[in-house]
């Protein structure tokens, strides 16, 4: 069955959704979206690295998400606003990474890959990557939901329960820094952010409690990623732009069902 390229990207893109999509409602809670971007931008410089190293790309990618949400945090509060050191560490990690992605001479690359996704690319190992790595988000979602749910409404709340909020934003940052990782493959570093913010965000006006949230933002990601890869496929179109297609059509939809419910209820 995985002989199939088509069954391998399907099963890759609901790996990935199944991955970014919860991930996704926390970065919306917490307004994180900057950060997200930042980080996506930096796995590239991972990405380089690891193939001028020989290491396995997954691997690079985590480490450098990782050192960069540590940068921010580091740096956060010394002088420079939170936006703008996102946005001067985001671009000079992708300017670093393309640029020493263009002296592997002895390696081939296709950064076009990267920076947008291959999906129809995807091999057994790389499924093996992206199931694991989804597998591990979830665990470790699943494992502080109470306490990341806690400290991120209320962090005094938390502290009160004998939660530490930097510790469970340590943690939330090494799920963003695992999605990413995962999420190059599918739709490419540009876009995976699209992924993560756009299912929650078309997920929210129609959810009661977070954990509906998350559920409903995880549909509309496993749909968005099949439904655009199906229409990919038929119209010969970029895999990855084709899904966040696909999901920004489906907010779109979300945004205008609750703009006329909010009408009705004010004519009533």
């Amino acid at each position: 069955m995985l002989d199939d390229f088509m069954t391998r990207a399907t099963l890759a893109g609901i790996g990935t959704a199944l991955a970014a999509a919860p991930m996704g409602c926390f970065v919306v809670w917490r307004r994180m979206a900057y950060f997200g971007d930042a980080t996506a931008h930096a796995a590239i410089l991972g990405v380089a690295l690891s193939l001028a190293l020989s290491l396995p790309i997954f691997a690079g990618a985590v480490v450098i998400a990782l050192l960069m949400a540590t940068t921010v945090a580091l740096l956060s509060g010394r002088g420079y606003a939170m936006d703008t050191l996102l946005g001067v560490l985001a671009h000079s990690a992708l300017a670093f990474g393309l640029l020493a992605a263009s002296f592997l001479t002895s390696v081939r690359i296709d950064i076009m890959a990267y920076l947008f996704g291959d999906i129809l690319a995807v091999s057994r190992s790389d499924l093996a990557v992206i199931w694991g790595g989804a597998a591990l988000v979830l665990a470790l979602v699943a494992w502080r939901w109470s306490a990341l749910l806690t400290a991120t409404l209320n962090p005094d709340l938390a502290r009160a329960a004998g939660i530490d909020p930097k510790h469970e934003e340590l943690v939330l940052t090494l799920a963003l820094a695992i999605v990413v990782a995962v999420a190059i493959k599918v739709v490419g570093v540009l876009l995976i952010t699209a992924l993560l913010i756009i299912p929650a965000a078309t997920a929210r006006p129609f959810a009661r409690t977070p954990e509906t949230m998350a559920l409903i933002a995880t549909g509309v990601a496993i749909a968005s990623a099949w439904g655009g890869l199906r229409a990919s496929y038929a119209f010969d179109t970029p895999t990855g732009p084709t899904i966040v297609c696909v999901v920004a059509i489906l907010f779109c939809c979300s945004a205008t069902v609750s703009g006329l419910r909010r009408l009705k209820v004010r004519t009533d």
